[in-house]
């Protein structure tokens, strides 16, 4: 398996907005990519929020997670960066 850490800005005031494009957006498309097996997105604390999301191949990780460097049209959010990682162990 493979994770792919993600870590985003938020737009200052624009939480909420994030919180819904998420939910309706990002968690739906991620849930349905090649190889997916989980995700998880942890709160957002000063601006910043990262997620995790696990794939069962490199590729797809690669595959299934944003370009660092990308904010969608018309989103609040800012794609910092992305890094793909070999999971050595889960519980």
């Amino acid at each position: 398996m493979h994770a792919a850490l993600i870590t985003v800005t938020i737009d200052p005031g624009k939480e909420d907005e994030a919180r819904a494009m998420l939910d309706a957006q990002v968690v739906p498309m991620v849930r349905q990519a090649a190889g997916f097996v989980a995700a998880y997105w942890l709160e957002p604390h000063d601006g910043k929020a990262l997620s995790i999301a696990v794939f069962d191949s490199e590729e797809n990780a690669k595959a299934g997670a944003p370009p660092a460097g990308m904010r969608p049209p018309g989103s609040p959010v800012f794609v910092e960066s992305v890094e793909f990682h070999n999971v050595m162990a889960n519980a």
